[in-house]
């Protein structure tokens, strides 16, 4: 009876470490990953080779559009003839250095988030909403403290990329928010509103947002009231991204347990200090992946203002290759490339800095 009984003796497991186990392990686990594999690497040699023999062993670095037609690969020498315009758009080179201290002052902004020991960066967060927008009108646009104005006309190129992103994600969450909250709300009249604000601008396109903030807009305004133009096209992405950003934000706020609406009110809170510490905490925290997701569908929204004249990055991009000096399908390819990855590195940034905060907001959860 105890021979029956007794554990099957086993081999000590094998001890895995190394480079060739790391392959086995993740590459080729079974013959259908191991199959995948080969192919994805196949197709990787197939391209990889002559795309970085295009983008840099054959690529013109220097000279003139006969020289880039020479070469035979990308012609990095346009966009170092127009890097300026890329950049900065029309705005003048003498107050260059004024874009240069708003994007450094957006950079330092956002550096500090990721800096583990800073302490308080709720209200850091909450100072750059209020106050970054106002540094960044000041320098960029001036008329004040004796810096001289430069007409929105003049902006242009990544400048304006960055100025429609942010002004329509700094618009858009707190909108959005309030949208959210005034959905859920039981005052009727608040309800209809805001369903109706979201239902209407979620079910229409942004470029008809934007051309009807650009053309239909000023024919409501007052006589003698101006608005300018990229004010207005800011109100547009902010709006209608308002609207997409209170049905992210409405699903984490579904997502909350009731208890913690109950346990809130027993503790005597009311109701907006209930959600501004125990809910809308909770829900945001929910909902990252979905407002990042609506934070880089704006950035690449940004590209559609070129409909209502204003030359964003793309749109100064496209300008610069339909120049009779930089004609040439190796001018044509770069620009589109360049502009594409100004963009993939907005979008992954934005992408990373997700990660890492869902990291840090999900050690809690996790312990």
């Amino acid at each position: 009876m105890a021979e029956a009984t007794r554990p099957i003796p086993t081999n000590a497991p094998r001890a895995v470490a190394g480079p060739l186990d790391w392959v086995r392990r993740n590459l080729f686990p079974d013959w259908r990953q191991g199959l995948l594999t080969i192919v994805v690497s196949w197709l990787l040699l197939r391209a990889v080779p002559p795309l970085f023999d295009w983008l840099i062993l054959e690529a013109a670095w220097t000279g003139t559009r006969e020289d880039c037609v020479a070469a035979g690969g990308a012609c990095w020498a346009f966009v170092g003839a127009r890097w300026g315009q890329f950049i900065y758009g029309f705005y003048p080179p003498e107050h260059r250095w004024r874009v240069d201290l708003t994007m450094l002052a957006l950079v330092a902004s956002i550096a500090v988030l990721f800096l583990p020991r800073v302490a308080h960066k709720g209200w850091i967060i909450t100072g750059a909403f209020l106050v970054l927008p106002v540094v960044a009108y000041v320098l960029l646009h001036g008329g004040l403290l004796g810096l001289e104005v430069v007409p929105t006309d003049r902006w242009g190129g990544f400048m304006l990329t960055l100025v429609v992103a942010v002004a329509g994600m700094m618009g858009a969450l707190p909108l959005g928010i309030l949208l959210a909250l005034g959905r859920r709300s039981k005052m009727p009249a608040i309800r209809i509103f805001c369903v109706s604000f979201i239902e209407i601008f979620r079910a229409v396109p942004l470029i008809t947002v934007l051309f009807m903030a650009s053309v239909m807009l000023p024919l409501f305004l007052p006589q003698g009231f101006a608005m300018d133009k990229l004010l207005r096209a800011l109100l547009g992405v902010a709006l209608f991204n308002a609207a997409l950003m209170a049905e992210v934000v409405r699903g984490g706020l579904q997502a909350i347990p009731r208890g913690q609406f109950e346990a809130a009110t027993a503790a005597g809170m009311g109701y907006w200090k209930m959600m501004v510490f125990i809910i809308l905490p909770q829900a945001l925290r929910t909902v990252i992946p979905g407002l990042v997701n609506t934070y880089v569908a704006i950035i690449k929204d940004t590209t559609l203002v070129l409909i209502i004249g204003l030359f964003d990055l793309l749109g100064i991009v496209q300008a610069g290759i339909s120049s009779s000096a930089w004609l040439a399908p190796s001018v044509t390819t770069t620009g589109y490339v360049f502009a594409g990855l100004g963009f993939w590195l907005l979008c992954f940034g934005l992408s990373r800095y997700s990660m890492h905060l869902e990291r840090k907001l999900n050690t809690g959860r996790r312990r």
